[in-house]
């Protein structure tokens, strides 16, 4: 595993418990937004933690920890993840996993050998612009099954999207809602310039609380649950 990052402590990243997360290194999307440059472009990788410093951290948190949840970059890119997380779950953790949903085939295995507890799935854009919002040549065909897999399974799980006010509009969101229609919960989440893959969009703006309050209302007729955050 190439792991770019470890915080050890978290109250609000995997729902109702506590958790250490796990960053993995690499990327297959270049989101100019991305507020993890540092595990997404090669040219600012550091040093990779070893895997055997992440499993002594845990032994010695367990009864502490409830979860540890794996993100990236793009945690599924990673060959030996599934061993990773066999390791994780013998410990007694549950686990929560983050994707991109380029990789159904990983996210098949890993729901249905039980291996995770929870997924949160980034929906980027509607299946048209997915290529260029992401800047990458992954096929829309492979999301679509991704966010179908999920939501047939039996693991809890969230789809999300982050929202940048020049890439997506109200036409874009209601279109990823039909994409994701019925789930049990959609997030909106507002873009918060901190750090970005293109240092350009360290200027670029989100959508007024107002306007998504209305995206809101609009986007309830198509999901269970609706939050802004």
């Amino acid at each position: 595993m190439k792991i770019g990052g470890l915080q050890k402590f978290s109250l609000i990243d995997y729902p109702g418990e506590i958790c250490a997360i796990v960053f993995t290194q690499g990327c297959n999307f270049r989101c100019p937004y991305c507020h993890n440059p540092e595990l997404a472009d090669p040219d600012l990788y550091e040093e990779c933690i070893p895997e055997e410093e992440i499993f002594a951290f845990l032994k010695k948190r367990k009864g502490k920890l409830d979860a540890v949840s794996i993100t990236g970059g793009e945690p599924t890119l990673q060959p030996d993840l599934i061993d990773f997380i066999k390791k994780i779950k013998t410990m007694g953790y549950l686990i929560k996993i983050d994707t991109n949903g380029s990789h159904p085939e990983t996210l098949k295995t890993l729901i249905e050998d039980k291996l995770i507890d929870y997924v949160a799935m980034d929906v980027k854009a509607p299946l048209e612009k997915y290529q260029k919002i992401t800047m990458s040549k992954t096929n829309p065909d492979l999301i679509k099954q991704s966010i179908k897999l999920i939501k047939k399974s039996r693991v809890p799980y969230e789809f999300r999207t982050t929202i940048v006010k020049s890439q997506l509009n109200e036409k874009d969101l209601l279109s990823i809602s039909e994409l994701v229609k019925n789930t049990r919960l959609y997030i909106l989440q507002k873009f918060i310039p901190t750090k970005t893959v293109n240092p350009k969009f360290m200027d670029e703006k989100t959508y007024s609380d107002e306007e998504f309050d209305q995206f809101k209302k609009k986007i309830e007729k198509y999901v269970r649950s609706v939050i802004v955050r």
